[in-house]
Parts: C-alpha cells; structure tokens; sequence
C-alpha cells in the first residue's frame, strides 16, 4: 500500500434534493504530505469531509481512502487512521487517562500510552476529567484520541482551536512529525498562520466547488500589490483614477492596489484617504499572501465555524462507539 495515496477524490459530486452542495471536486493527499482544505461556510468543505469519512455516498465521483473505500470499508480503516472531530463530545466523566486508555484499547494501539500523553503536554492532567479541562486542554486531548487512531492518516478539524500559543505549536510540531515519519494528513482550519507553518499543499474551495489548489509558492506567487484596509464602500473607481491603478475591494474594507509598490504610491493612497475624510487601518506591500488569495477567489473572510462543521462533529463523536458495535 506504500505507492497508494493517503486520499484520492475524483470528480465528488453530491446533492441534497436540487442543490448541488459539492461540484465535481477532486484532489489527493499524499502520503508525508499535510494538506489544509479550506473554505467559506458553505463552500462544500463538511460534506466532502463527510465523503472522506465515509458518512455519505457520493452521487457521482469516487472517494478512495488508503486504497480502501471508506463507506465500506470503515471497519479496516478504524486501525489505520485517526480522526479529530472539531468537539472532541467525549463523556463528560472520563479522565484523560481514561481516555487515551479507552482509545487505545478500541485500536489496538501497540505505542506508548505515556509517550502520547506527555508529547500533547498532558502529563499533569491524567487524572483532570473532560469537563475540567480547558478549549485548549481539551483539543490536545482530542489530538491524542486521533494518534491512538492509526499511523497512515490522519483527518483533523480545527486543530488548534482555543489553543494557547504555547499548546498551538505543540500541536503543529505534531502534526509536523506525523507527515514526516510518513502520514497523510489533511487540515481544516480558520487560521492562515496554521496552514503557512505547517501545511505542503492547499485546497481552496468554494460553493461546492475546487477554486484553485496548489503549495503556498504557487498560490502566492502573484505580482506585487499594496493592500490596505479602511471603512467598507470606498470609491475604488476615483481612487484608481487618482492612483492610476487598478483598486479593488476583495471583502468589506480589504482592498488591493494592483501596482509594483513605491514609496510615492504609498503616499498617495494616504493622503487621498485623509483628503476623502476615511482613517487608514492596516497597509502592506509586497506579494499576495494566503488570506490574499483566499479573500480574492472567494470575497470571504475564512469562516470554519462550530455551525458549519457540527453534524460531522457530531458524527465523529460516536465514531469509537459504532466501531465497538461493529466489532
């Protein structure tokens, strides 16, 4: 199974009654390779993830999970990959202990059961239950359960969500680690600095469809612009005809000048602002960033919330339970 991909998606596509929630997406992630799909909230990222999971059938398309299919195959795959729910929705009782001690016996883990606990940081807290823990304490935990999972995959939602700086780079060293002893690993995440830190390629989706996908190199290798941000509404007609370049306003209050930046340049965009009355927030020159071209290919902010994500959250809760059953 060496040569075969971690995930292959070929031409997914799903409806729900008329709409087409997910449009002939395809992508893989490679084995050693971190993956981050992105997206507005309605942008299809839930229902492939569920495809993925194998919680729904795809109308057209193919979904193969470590050369398995995973709406069949769950079984197999339950010892070779490990799943992080955005909630973790573990009993409310379980100490931490209990927990990976739980998880590891439903996957017959053969590591270290303290060895995992002292890399997420956990160490002081075997005997903490759930419902003590902190966000961010409880994330690690969550992180544990999906190394206890397998070796060969690994699928995680929002990984450092209400994580401390300090618990942020713990988990992204993780994650780091696992690709490079030869995981597959694919990311969703609301935070651009998590996917700039850690991931090899990204998947940029939007309604329900693949905008544009490729490394952080290739999708940031756009000519130089200056972006600034200001109040929403401003005339990017006269302000490119003052400028003599092209402004456009990529999401409320985010704009992009499409020039080489200078000096005078700069000084135009300012003294036009103050002149029109409007206070200047952030400005920056250079070569696109990552929420650069997300903001241009979807006119969003990156919005990966609990709403968009919580019945695959929910599914992936009770995901050790079904695999009890089965067995």
């Amino acid at each position: 199974m060496t040569g075969v991909p971690a995930i292959e998606v070929r031409g997914l596509t799903i409806r729900f009654a008329n709409q087409l929630a997910v449009n002939n997406v395809s992508f893989t992630v490679a084995r050693g390779e971190v993956v981050a799909l992105l997206g507005p909230n309605g942008a299809g990222k839930t229902t492939t993830l569920e495809s993925i999971e194998g919680y729904r059938k795809p109308d057209e398309g193919s979904v193969v999970v470590l050369g398995l299919d995973p709406g069949t195959q769950r079984r197999q795959l339950a010892r070779l990959w490990g799943v992080m729910p955005q909630s973790g929705g573990l009993p409310m009782g379980l100490t931490v202990g209990e927990a990976v001690s739980l998880f590891a016996q439903l996957h017959d883990y053969s590591g270290s059961i303290e060895g995992l606990i002292q890399a997420a940081g956990l160490s002081d807290l075997t005997r903490q239950r759930w419902r003590r823990l902190s966000g961010g304490e409880q994330q690690r935990l969550s992180l544990t359960l999906a190394l206890c999972g397998g070796s060969e995959l690994f699928i995680l939602d929002e990984p450092t969500a209400a994580v401390d700086a300090s618990g942020r780079e713990r988990i992204l060293a993780i994650i780091r680690e696992q690709a490079e002893a030869g995981a597959g690993v694919l990311i969703t995440t609301h935070r651009f600095d998590d996917v700039e830190a850690i991931a090899d390629r990204v998947v940029i989706m939007d309604r329900g469809s693949v905008v544009t996908s490729g490394t952080l190199r290739e999708l940031t290798s756009n000519a130089e612009a200056v972006y600034f941000t200001a109040e929403s509404g401003l005339d990017t007609v006269k302000l490119s005809r003052e400028l003599q370049h092209r402004v456009r306003e990529e999401a409320p209050g985010d704009y992009v000048v499409e020039s080489i930046p200078t000096p005078e340049l700069v000084v135009t965009i300012t003294s036009w602002l103050a002149s029109q009355g409007h206070s200047l927030g952030q400005l920056r020159a250079g070569q696109e960033n990552l929420e650069d071209v997300f903001l241009r290919l979807t006119g969003n902010e990156l919005a990966t919330t609990g709403n968009e994500l919580a019945t695959t959250g929910n599914k992936l809760a009770t995901e050790e339970n079904e695999i009890g059953t089965d067995e």
